[in-house]
C-alpha cells in the first residue's frame, strides 16, 4: 500500500487561464505527463531501486500475501483440470518480488507445470530466477492466473475539474506540478464521466477519467484463453467517488504533491467497478485473503509453553496477517476477479461469504 508517513490528504490547487502560477514547460494533460514521468527513459519506474524504494505494498508487507496468491493459482489450476502448462502472469511486476515468492510457495507438482511471466517496462533485474520470463506486455493466449497488484493505479489518466461556469475541463500540468485548466472534456472521456463519475456543477470538483484503465484491464483480460484475472488496488465505486479526486504522489516513502518530473510515483485510486466485465466480482482484500487462509487471529497461549519458538513464529504471522487485512488499511483494498472460461471468481475462494463484511 502506498502509505504516507504523516499528515492528511494533500490539497492540490488548480489555476485558470487567467490565474497562472509560474511554472516550467508547456502544460499538457496529466495522462501524457504521467506517462513520461513514470515510464519514459528516465521515468520513476525505470529507476534502479524500483517501487519498493518508495512505498510498501502487500507484496512487501508479508510472504503470507504471495502464499495466498499461490493458493489461488492452485485453485485455478484445479478448475482448469490440471493442464500440462499453467501460466502465472504478474502485471506491474516491480522487480519480480511477487512472481519469485509465488513460485517458491507453490507445491512441487504445480510449480513444475507453471510458466511464470513478469510484466514490467523496466529492465530485467540481475539475478532474477531464470524460470521467470520478463516481458514489457502480457503474453497472449495463456491459460492460468493473471494477477495485477497495484498496477491499474499507475495506468496514467487525465484529470477533469469543474470551472467557475460549471463546465468540466481537462486539467493540464507543467513539469513542476503547477496546473492550468484546459478545454472542456468531450467525446469518449465525457461519456465515461457521465456514466461512471458524474460531476455536479460546483466549481473545484475533480475526477480522474478512468477510461484508459478500463481499456488496459480489458486488454490484459483478453490475453487469457481460460483462467482468472485479478486486479488488486485501492479503489472506489460510483456511490462513493471522492469529490476532489485522489491524484497524489509518493517520494522516498512519503506522500507528496504529484509532480511529473520522474522523481516520484504518480498514482490515483481506481474506479474498479468501471473496469469490471461480465461475470466479474468485487470484494475487499480482507474477504479475499480470509477465504485464502490468511487470518490475523492470535495463536493459543498454550502454544507458548508447549513450543515457545513456534508460538513466536505464529505470533509474527498473525501480526503480518492483521496488517494485510486491517480495516482502514490494506484490508480495504478491493479485489476484482474476472473469470475467463472457468467458474465465477468467488467460486475459486473458500467460504468467501463468511469473510466478507455485512
Amino acid at each position: 500500500m502506498c502509505t504516507p508517513q504523516g499528515g492528511g490528504p494533500l490539497s492540490l490547487r488548480s489555476v485558470t487561464n487567467d490565474d497562472r502560477a509560474p511554472g516550467t514547460g508547456a502544460p499538457r494533460g496529466w495522462r501524457e505527463a504521467a506517462e513520461a514521468a513514470l515510464y519514459g527513459p528516465d521515468g520513476f519506474y525505470r529507476g534502479p531501486g524500483g517501487p519498493a524504494a518508495h512505498f510498501r505494498t502487500s507484496v512487501h508487507a508479508s510472504p503470507l500475501y504471495a502464499a495466498a496468491v499461490a493458493r489461488l493459482l492452485c485453485r485455478v489450476d484445479e478448475a482448469l483440470g490440471h493442464p500440462e502448462e499453467v501460466s502465472f502472469v504478474d502485471m506491474g511486476a516491480g522487480r519480480g518480488e511477487l512472481t519469485t515468492a509465488v513460485l517458491a510457495a507453490l507445491p512441487a507438482d504445480v510449480a513444475a507445470r507453471v510458466r511464470a511471466y513478469a510484466v514490467e517496462r523496466a529492465e530485467r533485474p540481475v539475478g532474477l530466477d531464470p524460470r521467470i520470463a520478463w516481458l514489457p506486455a502480457p503474453p497472449a493466449g495463456v491459460t492460468g492466473l493473471l494477477f495485477a497488484n497495484e498496477w491499474l493505479d499507475n495506468v496514467p489518466v487525465d484529470v477533469a475539474e469543474v470551472d467557475g461556469d460549471g463546465t468540466a475541463r481537462r486539467v493540464l500540468v507543467r513539469d513542476d506540478g503547477t496546473e492550468v485548466l484546459g478545454g472542456p472534456v468531450e467525446g469518449p472521456d465525457a461519456a465515461w464521466l457521465a456514466r461512471w463519475w458524474p460531476l455536479d456543477a460546483e466549481p473545484g470538483l475533480r475526477a480522474e477519467i478512468g477510461r484508459p484503465r478500463d481499456e488496459a484491464w480489458a486488454a490484459a483480460v483478453a490475453t487469457l484463453t481460460r483462467g482468472l484475472a485479478v486486479a488488486v488496488d485501492y479503489a472506489h465505486d460510483r456511490g462513493s467517488r471522492p469529490p476532489f479526486g485522489t491524484l497524489t504522489g509518493f517520494r522516498a516513502g512519503r506522500e507528496t504533491a504529484p509532480v511529473p518530473d520522474g522523481g516520484c510515483d504518480i498514482t490515483a485510486h481506481v474506479a474498479l467497478d468501471a473496469c469490471a466485465g461480465e461475470g466479474a466480482a468485487l470484494l475487499t482484500q480482507r474477504a479475499a485473503l480470509g477465504a485464502l487462509g490468511v487470518s490475523g487471529g492470535r495463536p493459543p497461549l498454550s502454544l507458548a509453553s508447549e513450543d515457545p519458538a513456534a508460538y513466536v513464529r505464529a505470533l509474527t504471522r498473525a501480526g503480518e496477517a492483521a496488517e494485510l487485512t486491517a480495516p482502514g488499511g490494506l484490508g480495504d483494498f478491493r479485489w476484482l476477479l474476472q473469470p475467463v472460461g472457468v467458474p465465477e471468481g468467488t467460486a475459486l475462494l473458500v467460504d468467501v461469504a463468511d469473510h466478507e463484511e455485512e
